[in-house]
Protein backbone atom coordinates (compact mmCIF):
# COMPACT_ATOMS: atom_id res chain seq x y z
CA UNK A 1 0.00 0.00 0.00
CA UNK A 2 1.42 3.39 -0.79
CA UNK A 3 2.56 5.81 2.03
CA UNK A 4 -0.03 8.24 3.03
CA UNK A 5 2.42 11.66 3.06
CA UNK A 6 1.56 14.96 3.79
CA UNK A 7 3.33 18.20 2.69
CA UNK A 8 3.69 20.69 5.12
CA UNK A 9 5.00 24.19 2.76
CA UNK A 10 2.74 22.30 -0.11
CA UNK A 11 2.41 25.87 -1.77
CA UNK A 12 6.59 26.94 -1.53
CA UNK A 13 8.73 26.55 -4.31
CA UNK A 14 9.94 23.04 -2.52
CA UNK A 15 6.77 22.20 -1.69
CA UNK A 16 5.26 22.50 -4.93
CA UNK A 17 7.92 19.62 -6.32
CA UNK A 18 7.09 17.55 -3.69
CA UNK A 19 3.28 17.52 -4.69
CA UNK A 20 4.24 17.09 -7.71
CA UNK A 21 6.65 14.47 -7.62
CA UNK A 22 5.06 12.97 -4.71
CA UNK A 23 2.06 12.02 -7.56
CA UNK A 24 4.61 10.70 -9.56
CA UNK A 25 5.47 8.09 -7.46
CA UNK A 26 3.32 4.76 -6.97
CA UNK A 27 4.40 3.66 -3.28
CA UNK A 28 3.29 7.50 -2.19
CA UNK A 29 -0.18 9.23 -1.79
CA UNK A 30 -0.14 12.67 -1.44
CA UNK A 31 -2.71 13.39 1.00
CA UNK A 32 -2.92 16.53 2.45
CA UNK A 33 -1.17 19.98 1.71
CA UNK A 34 -0.57 21.88 4.66
CA UNK A 35 0.01 25.72 4.27
CA UNK A 36 -0.38 28.16 7.36
CA UNK A 37 -3.82 29.24 8.49
CA UNK A 38 -3.60 32.49 6.72
CA UNK A 39 -2.22 31.51 3.50
CA UNK A 40 -4.26 33.19 0.71
CA UNK A 41 -4.67 29.99 -1.02
CA UNK A 42 -6.35 27.92 1.57
CA UNK A 43 -9.07 26.02 -0.11
CA UNK A 44 -7.76 26.05 -3.43
CA UNK A 45 -6.58 22.20 -4.71
CA UNK A 46 -2.56 21.76 -4.50
CA UNK A 47 -2.04 19.92 -7.70
CA UNK A 48 -3.64 22.92 -9.29
CA UNK A 49 -1.31 24.99 -7.56
CA UNK A 50 1.78 23.15 -8.49
CA UNK A 51 0.63 22.46 -12.20
CA UNK A 52 -0.19 19.52 -12.22
CA UNK A 53 -3.93 19.50 -12.11
CA UNK A 54 -6.06 18.77 -9.57
CA UNK A 55 -5.77 16.11 -7.35
CA UNK A 56 -8.73 16.29 -4.91
CA UNK A 57 -6.02 17.66 -2.30
CA UNK A 58 -7.17 21.07 -1.26
CA UNK A 59 -4.48 23.25 0.76
CA UNK A 60 -5.32 23.45 4.05
CA UNK A 61 -3.93 24.53 7.73
CA UNK A 62 -4.98 21.17 9.39
CA UNK A 63 -3.15 18.02 9.47
CA UNK A 64 -5.36 14.75 8.97
CA UNK A 65 -5.39 11.86 11.21
CA UNK A 66 -4.72 9.29 8.70
CA UNK A 67 -1.14 10.51 7.63
CA UNK A 68 1.36 8.22 8.12
CA UNK A 69 4.36 10.53 7.49
CA UNK A 70 4.71 14.70 7.00
CA UNK A 71 7.39 16.09 5.19
CA UNK A 72 8.42 19.58 6.59
CA UNK A 73 9.78 21.57 3.80
CA UNK A 74 9.14 25.28 5.02
CA UNK A 75 10.03 27.93 7.25
CA UNK A 76 11.39 27.79 11.14
CA UNK A 77 7.93 28.62 12.61
CA UNK A 78 5.99 26.49 10.49
CA UNK A 79 9.08 23.52 11.33
CA UNK A 80 8.22 24.36 14.80
CA UNK A 81 4.53 23.95 14.77
CA UNK A 82 4.37 20.70 12.76
CA UNK A 83 6.97 19.46 15.00
CA UNK A 84 4.33 19.92 18.01
CA UNK A 85 1.64 18.62 15.92
CA UNK A 86 3.35 15.66 14.99
CA UNK A 87 4.37 14.66 18.32
CA UNK A 88 0.98 15.26 19.89
CA UNK A 89 -0.37 12.90 16.89
CA UNK A 90 2.28 10.59 16.92
CA UNK A 91 2.84 10.75 13.32
CA UNK A 92 6.70 10.04 11.98
CA UNK A 93 8.16 13.48 10.19
CA UNK A 94 10.57 14.41 7.73
CA UNK A 95 12.24 17.79 8.44
CA UNK A 96 14.20 19.71 5.68
CA UNK A 97 13.74 23.10 6.92
CA UNK A 98 17.26 24.61 7.62
CA UNK A 99 18.18 27.87 9.81
CA UNK A 100 16.61 26.68 12.99
CA UNK A 101 17.22 28.27 16.33
CA UNK A 102 18.85 26.23 19.12
CA UNK A 103 16.00 25.98 20.65
CA UNK A 104 13.48 24.64 17.57
CA UNK A 105 16.53 22.16 17.47
CA UNK A 106 16.32 20.96 20.74
CA UNK A 107 12.53 20.25 20.41
CA UNK A 108 13.14 18.11 17.29
CA UNK A 109 15.29 16.40 19.51
CA UNK A 110 13.01 15.86 22.33
CA UNK A 111 10.20 15.04 20.23
CA UNK A 112 12.47 12.40 18.72
CA UNK A 113 12.00 10.21 21.74
CA UNK A 114 8.45 9.81 21.33
CA UNK A 115 8.25 10.11 16.53
CA UNK A 116 10.70 8.86 14.20
CA UNK A 117 12.35 11.90 12.63
CA UNK A 118 14.21 12.51 9.90
CA UNK A 119 16.56 15.64 10.22
CA UNK A 120 18.94 16.46 7.48
CA UNK A 121 20.26 20.06 6.31
CA UNK A 122 20.19 18.63 2.97
CA UNK A 123 18.43 15.82 1.22
CA UNK A 124 19.65 15.26 -1.61
CA UNK A 125 21.54 11.63 -2.12
CA UNK A 126 24.46 13.45 -3.53
CA UNK A 127 25.38 15.88 -1.26
CA UNK A 128 24.93 13.24 1.77
CA UNK A 129 27.52 11.10 -0.80
CA UNK A 130 29.61 14.21 -0.64
CA UNK A 131 29.17 14.67 3.17
CA UNK A 132 30.54 10.66 3.33
CA UNK A 133 33.33 11.39 1.22
CA UNK A 134 34.33 15.11 3.25
CA UNK A 135 34.60 12.45 6.19
CA UNK A 136 36.64 10.19 4.43
CA UNK A 137 39.14 13.08 3.57
CA UNK A 138 39.23 14.97 6.81
CA UNK A 139 39.75 11.51 8.77
CA UNK A 140 42.59 11.00 6.10
CA UNK A 141 44.52 14.38 6.17
CA UNK A 142 43.86 14.65 9.44
CA UNK A 143 47.67 13.86 9.97
CA UNK A 144 49.06 15.38 6.87
CA UNK A 145 52.57 16.63 7.42
CA UNK A 146 52.27 20.96 8.47
CA UNK A 147 48.48 19.94 9.29
CA UNK A 148 45.41 20.91 6.73
CA UNK A 149 43.28 23.58 5.90
CA UNK A 150 39.67 23.75 5.30
CA UNK A 151 37.12 25.64 3.47
CA UNK A 152 33.51 25.86 2.50
CA UNK A 153 31.86 27.61 -0.51
CA UNK A 154 28.18 27.77 -1.02
CA UNK A 155 25.73 29.40 -3.19
CA UNK A 156 22.39 30.00 -3.20
CA UNK A 157 19.17 31.73 -4.96
CA UNK A 158 18.92 35.22 -3.69
CA UNK A 159 15.64 34.22 -2.12
CA UNK A 160 17.57 32.15 0.96
CA UNK A 161 16.42 33.18 4.52
CA UNK A 162 20.07 31.95 6.41
CA UNK A 163 23.80 31.88 5.62
CA UNK A 164 25.78 29.96 5.70
CA UNK A 165 23.10 27.21 4.96
CA UNK A 166 22.46 24.66 6.84
CA UNK A 167 24.27 22.16 4.62
CA UNK A 168 27.70 24.25 4.64
CA UNK A 169 27.20 23.98 8.40
CA UNK A 170 26.88 20.63 8.41
CA UNK A 171 29.53 19.68 6.31
CA UNK A 172 32.08 22.05 8.75
CA UNK A 173 30.43 19.72 11.77
CA UNK A 174 31.07 16.37 9.76
CA UNK A 175 34.43 17.34 9.38
CA UNK A 176 35.37 19.32 12.43
CA UNK A 177 34.55 16.04 14.26
CA UNK A 178 36.83 14.38 12.45
CA UNK A 179 39.73 16.89 12.26
CA UNK A 180 38.85 18.71 15.66
CA UNK A 181 38.77 22.36 14.74
CA UNK A 182 37.44 24.05 17.13
CA UNK A 183 36.31 27.56 15.25
CA UNK A 184 34.23 28.15 12.46
CA UNK A 185 35.09 31.44 10.40
CA UNK A 186 32.40 33.01 8.59
CA UNK A 187 34.13 35.31 5.63
CA UNK A 188 37.61 37.00 6.43
CA UNK A 189 38.04 41.25 6.14
CA UNK A 190 40.94 43.45 7.29
CA UNK A 191 44.25 42.40 8.75
CA UNK A 192 43.27 38.62 9.87
CA UNK A 193 47.18 37.67 10.40
CA UNK A 194 48.23 34.10 9.51
CA UNK A 195 45.18 32.04 9.53
CA UNK A 196 44.91 28.94 12.13
CA UNK A 197 45.18 25.49 11.63
CA UNK A 198 42.62 25.08 13.63
CA UNK A 199 39.69 26.63 12.32
CA UNK A 200 36.97 26.34 9.19
CA UNK A 201 36.38 29.13 6.93
CA UNK A 202 32.63 29.49 5.41
CA UNK A 203 31.54 31.41 2.36
CA UNK A 204 28.24 32.48 1.71
CA UNK A 205 27.15 33.68 -2.22
CA UNK A 206 23.85 34.76 -3.25
CA UNK A 207 23.28 35.46 -6.87
CA UNK A 208 20.29 34.09 -9.36
CA UNK A 209 18.23 31.62 -8.86
CA UNK A 210 20.84 28.88 -8.36
CA UNK A 211 19.22 26.15 -6.19
CA UNK A 212 22.73 24.97 -4.52
CA UNK A 213 26.15 24.11 -4.84
CA UNK A 214 28.85 23.38 -1.73
CA UNK A 215 32.82 22.74 -2.39
CA UNK A 216 34.78 21.77 0.17
CA UNK A 217 38.38 22.26 0.02
CA UNK A 218 41.38 20.70 1.76
CA UNK A 219 44.74 22.65 1.54
CA UNK A 220 47.81 20.59 2.58
CA UNK A 221 51.45 21.90 1.62
CA UNK A 222 51.82 21.49 -2.02
CA UNK A 223 48.33 19.51 -2.53
CA UNK A 224 44.82 20.49 -2.76
CA UNK A 225 41.71 18.77 -3.09
CA UNK A 226 38.57 19.99 -4.33
CA UNK A 227 34.95 18.30 -3.56
CA UNK A 228 32.09 19.86 -5.15
CA UNK A 229 28.59 18.93 -5.36
CA UNK A 230 26.38 21.15 -7.38
CA UNK A 231 22.45 20.92 -7.86
CA UNK A 232 21.10 21.94 -11.50
CA UNK A 233 17.03 21.76 -10.18
CA UNK A 234 14.78 21.39 -6.69
CA UNK A 235 14.06 17.99 -7.64
CA UNK A 236 17.37 15.91 -6.16
CA UNK A 237 16.21 17.50 -2.72
CA UNK A 238 12.81 16.85 -3.27
CA UNK A 239 13.17 12.67 -4.66
CA UNK A 240 15.51 12.57 -1.32
CA UNK A 241 12.72 14.03 1.20
CA UNK A 242 10.22 11.58 -0.13
CA UNK A 243 12.70 8.75 0.11
CA UNK A 244 13.02 9.99 3.76
CA UNK A 245 9.03 9.55 4.03
CA UNK A 246 9.25 6.26 2.29
CA UNK A 247 11.77 5.25 5.61
CA UNK A 248 10.69 7.17 8.11
CA UNK A 249 7.00 5.72 7.71
CA UNK A 250 8.00 2.48 9.18
CA UNK A 251 10.86 3.24 11.88
CA UNK A 252 10.61 3.21 16.28
CA UNK A 253 10.63 6.64 17.31
CA UNK A 254 14.03 8.27 17.11
CA UNK A 255 16.29 10.70 15.19
CA UNK A 256 17.54 9.65 11.55
CA UNK A 257 19.58 10.76 9.29
CA UNK A 258 19.78 10.47 5.16
CA UNK A 259 22.64 8.42 6.10
CA UNK A 260 20.35 5.77 7.43
CA UNK A 261 17.59 6.51 4.80
CA UNK A 262 20.67 5.93 1.99
CA UNK A 263 22.51 3.07 4.02
CA UNK A 264 25.71 5.27 4.06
Amino acid sequence: MPVKVAINGAAGRMGRRLVDLGCQDPDLEVCAALEHAEHPDLGKDAGAICGIGEIAVPLSAEVLPHVEAVIDFSVPPAAEAITEVCRDQRIPLVIATTGLSDLQQQLIRDTAQKIPIVWAPSMSMAVNLTMKLSEIAAETLNDAPGGADVEIIERHHRFKQDAPSGTALRFGQLIAEKMHQKNHVHGREGQTGERAHEEIGYHALRVGDNPGEHTIVFGVLGETIELTVKATNRDSYALGALLAAKFVSHQKPGLYTMYDVLGL
